[in-house]
C-alpha cells in the first residue's frame, strides 16, 4: 500500500499536465477521455492502460460527467485527494470562464445580426450531432430485442407520458436487473481482449495512491462533503429570509440534477430542458439549444450547459439583485451543486472500486439503464429538432402529456438548410464535432447576412 501523504509525481508536474489537458476537451466525454489517455497513459505514461480502463469503468457507473470524474480518479491516483480536487477543479475551470464569456456576449449583443447568424448555424447543427450520439451509443448498449424494447420505453415514457428522468433510470435499472437473473446472455457483454502492444507504465500500479477500505472515514467524507455542497444554497435561503428564489430553485434542481445524470450530459438534458423552459422559464426552448451549441464550442465537459441556464435565468429573475451580479452568482452556484458530488462519488468510492469490479447484477442493471440512455437521448433529439425547424409546437394528449407536435405552418427553412449541411459534415464527411460547429455557424452568419 502506498504511503497517503506522498505524491506520486511531483504536483508541479501533475498542475501542469492537467491545467494542458482542461484546454484540449472539446469533443464531449468520448473525446475528453481520449485527451487523458493520450496525456497520461500513451505520452507521459503516469497510468497504466488497465488501470485507466478500470478507473474509467467505474466513473461510467455514477452519475454525473464521467470524464471529469476519471478526471479526478486519476488526479487521486496520482497525487491523493490534492491531486483530485486539483485534477477535478482544472478540468472545470476552463469551461467555466468560457460559458461565463459567452453568456455574457449572448445577453448584450443576442439580437445582433452577427451573433443570430452563428447561433443560427450552430443550433442547427446540434441536431445530426445528438443524433449521432443515439446512433453510437445504440450500437454499443442495444444488444438484444430486450434491451431496445427498453430504449424504446424510454423514449415513449419522456416523449409521452412525461415520466419523470430519475424514475426512467430506476425503472430501467431494476429491469436490467431482473434481465440479469433470468436472461444474463441479454444484458452482460464479454470484455474487450487484452491488447499485445499495450506499453508498460513508468510508474508500477502498486505504486499509485490508495486508502484503506474504512467506514469512518467514507462517513466523515460524506458528512464533510454534503455541507460543503449544499452550503450555498441554505445561505442563499437565509439571505432570501426563508423565501424561494431563483438561487434556491436553480441550487436545488440542479443539486437534484446531479445524482441522476447517468449516461451522461446528452441522457439528463431533455429532462433539464422541459423543466427550465415549461416548469421554471427560465429560457425559451430555443435558447436551450443555443446554450448546448455554445457548451458544444467550448472545453470541458457538456453538462456546463446548465451553466448558461442559470445565468439566463438569473438575470431575468435577480430576486433583488443588480442582474448581473445575480447571473454571475447564479453561475457559481449551479458549477458547485452539479459538480460537487463527482469528488465525492470519486474520494468515497475509490477504495471500494475493486469489490465493484466484476458484479454481476450490477452490471445488469447498468445495461438496462444504457439501454433506455439511448431512447433519453433519442427523445433529446427530438424535442431539439421540433422547437429547432419549428417556431411554434404543442402537445397533443391529456394536459401536460401526449406527443409534442409541431406547429407545421411555422416551418423555418433557413435552420432545416443548414441542419442538413450538419448532417453531410457529420454522418456524410464524417467530421469531428468542432470543425462541424464551425463551418455551420460561419454558414448560418453568411445566410443571415443574405436574408
Amino acid at each position: 500500500m502506498s504511503d497517503p501523504g506522498r505524491h506520486v509525481v511531483p504536483l508541479r508536474a501533475a498542475v501542469r499536465a492537467w491545467f494542458l489537458i482542461s484546454w484540449q476537451t472539446f469533443g464531449g466525454p468520448a473525446g475528453q477521455i481520449a485527451v487523458m489517455h493520450r496525456e497520461l497513459v500513451e505520452e507521459r505514461r503516469w497510468i497504466g492502460e488497465r488501470r485507466f480502463l478500470h478507473a474509467m469503468s467505474y466513473c461510467m457507473l455514477l452519475p454525473g460527467p464521467e470524464a471529469q470524474q476519471l478526471a479526478v480518479y486519476s488526479g487521486w491516483l496520482l497525487n491523493g485527494w490534492v491531486g483530485g480536487v486539483l485534477a477535478g477543479t482544472l478540468f472545470v475551470l476552463p469551461g467555466f470562464l468560457t460559458i461565463l464569456a459567452l453568456s455574457w456576449v449572448y445577453v448584450v449583443h443576442g439580437e445582433s445580426l452577427l451573433v443570430t447568424g452563428v447561433l443560427l448555424g450552430l443550433a442547427a447543427a446540434v441536431i445530426p450531432i445528438v443524433v449521432q450520439a443515439v446512433v453510437r451509443l445504440g450500437g454499443r448498449a442495444v444488444r438484444s430485442r430486450a434491451l431496445l424494447l427498453l430504449a424504446l420505453a424510454a423514449f415513449v415514457a419522456l416523449a409521452v407520458l412525461a415520466v419523470p428522468f430519475p424514475l426512467v433510470v430506476l425503472a430501467a435499472g431494476a429491469a436490467g436487473w431482473l434481465l440479469g437473473r433470468r436472461r444474463p446472455d441479454l444484458v452482460r457483454l464479454p470484455d474487450p481482449p487484452p491488447d499485445p502492444d499495450e506499453v508498460p507504465p513508468l510508474i508500477p500500479d502498486d505504486a499509485l495512491h490508495t486508502a484503506p477500505r474504512s467506514g469512518r472515514r467514507s462517513l466523515g467524507l460524506l458528512i464533510v462533503g454534503l455541507v460543503l455542497w449544499a452550503a450555498p444554497v441554505v445561505v442563499a435561503f437565509a439571505l432570501a429570509g426563508g423565501q424561494r428564489t431563483v438561487f434556491t430553485d436553480q441550487g436545488l434542481f440542479f443539486g437534484g440534477m446531479a445524482l441522476v445524470t447517468f449516461g451522461g450530459a446528452y441522457a439528463v438534458l431533455s429532462y433539464v430542458a422541459q423543466a427550465a423552459v415549461e416548469h421554471y422559464g427560465w429560457l425559451t426552448a430555443q435558447e436551450m439549444v443555443r446554450g448546448l451549441a455554445l457548451a458544444e464550442t467550448t472545453p470541458g465537459p457538456l453538462i456546463m450547459v446548465v451553466q448558461f441556464v442559470a445565468f439566463l435565468g438569473a438575470f431575468r429573475s435577480p430576486a433583488g439583485l443588480d442582474p448581473w451580479a445575480a447571473a454571475v452568482l447564479a453561475s457559481l452556484l449551479v458549477v458547485w451543486v452539479t459538480f460537487v458530488p463527482s469528488f465525492l462519488f470519486i474520494f468515497i468510492g475509490a477504495p471500494y472500486v475493486e469489490r465493484l469490479r466484476g458484479n454481476e447484477a450490477l452490471s445488469s442493471a447498468l445495461a438496462g439503464v444504457s439501454a433506455a440512455v439511448v431512447g433519453v437521448i433519442a427523445n433529446l433529439a427530438f424535442y431539439f429538432t421540433v422547437h429547432t425547424l419549428f417556431a411554434e409546437a404543442e402537445r397533443v394528449g391529456w394536459p401536460h402529456l401526449g406527443l409534442l407536435v409541431p406547429v407545421w405552418s411555422t416551418f423555418q427553412w433557413q435552420p432545416a438548410l443548414l441542419g442538413a449541411l450538419g448532417t453531410a459534415l457529420v454522418f456524410g464527411l464524417r467530421w469531428p464535432v468542432l470543425r462541424t460547429l464551425g463551418v455551420c455557424g460561419l454558414a448560418g452568419l453568411t445566410l443571415a447576412l443574405l436574408t
